[in-house]
């Protein structure tokens, strides 16, 4: 690992970090990271995270310090996309969108590539825009879709519109001086996709058995195993103090998620946060409260909701839980108050107070954590035991 990361690292550990505004937090555990990247104008959060999540792991195995190309993954896992988008007719969301499965489920199938072999910037930007892109190849998908029948050809046609944008896939490429493959480079890393478990938190399965969650960008229709919430916090805690990362799915269109790196959940309700006209505060339309909250967040110390079981299923049952976004969790910290934070890695640049990291309040982890993939060997004994891992 680079000597000025580690020496980074070390210092956040032991200082209190001081927001622009009300909150001032204390660094209780933080795992190695690899600098924040930007996703810029593309809908590849998925990628950026997971392998956020799978270049951590490197550095907890011993490693090394490694960038590795969120672009191949895309590249591949679109390729997937468009053929079961073609044999399901149409009947799939064909979207930018993903799931951390399109990273950790395709290691042992299509390896591991740097960034710098596969930097995916093949049309005149030094930051990823997807924009033009993504109609491109929706519309060649919507026009094989009406021909009512595959011609031998199509996918030659759906590669050569990824080879323009993205660049033609090399058959191999030199890192380090020595030349690997895809999958010589993984087989080098040490890196295997069983070792990678998501679980997910609702009741609308049964607990402690596999589905897969109902959400559009999960269209690899991939497993997550269900166990109840305070398992699911115990989990994440016990990974973070025991030096794992976690790949965090979420949901970032909430009034409590503030582009200045915090992720609260604001009780609507509260005394404390009604001040002193409480009565004018109740009486306002849940519009204007949620929009008197939002320039709120991050500048006062907000009371915050106590989330139940009951909650997160209404949440996701009535479309307010989507698949927004995800980022890799890293850490926990506390605020000047005693409350409990998750430290979060987004892929948004260096953004905000933080340079592109976040804080995620307990609450809000309970409230609008979709699911997390992490190492197998993170999961409790007790609570590996039920799932049978």
């Amino acid at each position: 690992m680079n000597k000025l990361i580690v020496i980074f690292i070390y210092l956040l550990s032991v200082i209190t970090v001081s927001a622009q505004g009300a909150y001032d937090f204390s660094v209780i555990k933080q795992n190695p990271i690899t600098p924040v990247k930007n996703q810029a104008s593309s809908g590849t959060c998925w990628s950026f995270s997971g392998v956020g999540l799978l270049e951590s792991e490197l550095i907890r195995m011993g490693k090394g310090e490694f960038d590795l190309s969120e672009m191949y993954i895309v590249r591949r896992n679109y390729e997937d996309k468009a053929e079961k988008y073609a044999r399901l007719q149409g009947n799939l969301n064909f979207a930018a969108g993903g799931s951390f499965a399109d990273v950790v489920e395709t290691i042992n199938e299509y390896g591991i590539m740097p960034d710098d072999a596969y930097p995916g910037l093949n049309y005149g930007s030094e930051t990823h825009d997807h924009g033009e892109l993504d109609k491109v190849l929706k519309g060649y998908m919507e026009g094989v879709i009406a021909g009512k029948k595959l011609s031998p050809v199509w996918k030659e046609g759906f590669s050569a519109i990824l080879d323009s944008y993205l660049a033609p896939l090399p058959n191999s490429f030199t890192y380090q001086g020595k030349q690997y493959t895809p999958h010589t480079f993984k087989e080098f890393l040490g890196l295997n996709q069983e070792d990678y478990v998501s679980l997910t938190s609702f009741t609308h399965h049964p607990f402690y058995k596999p589905f897969a969650i109902e959400v559009p960008d999960n269209w690899r229709w991939a497993n997550s195993y269900n166990i109840p919430m305070e398992e699911m916090m115990e989990v994440m805690e016990s990974a973070i103090m025991s030096g794992y990362t976690i790949a965090w799915a979420s949901d970032v269109s909430e009034v409590g998620f503030s582009r200045e790196g915090l992720a609260i959940i604001p009780d609507e309700n509260a005394v404390e946060n009604a001040g002193s006209d409480q009565a004018k505060w109740l009486g306002l339309s849940t519009r204007d409260r949620d929009a008197s909250l939002r320039t709120r967040v991050g500048n006062e110390l907000l009371a915050e909701k106590k989330i139940t079981q009951e909650m997160r299923q209404e949440s996701y049952d009535n479309y307010q839980t989507t698949d927004d976004h995800g980022m890799l969790i890293y850490g926990i910290a506390k605020d000047q108050k005693g409350n409990k934070f998750y430290m979060v890695k987004n892929s948004w640049g260096e953004t905000g107070p933080y340079k592109g990291l976040w804080y995620a309040s307990d609450p809000f982890v309970r409230y609008k954590t979709l699911s997390i993939v992490l190492h197998r060997d993170a999961i409790p004994v007790s609570i590996a035991a039920q799932l049978g891992l």
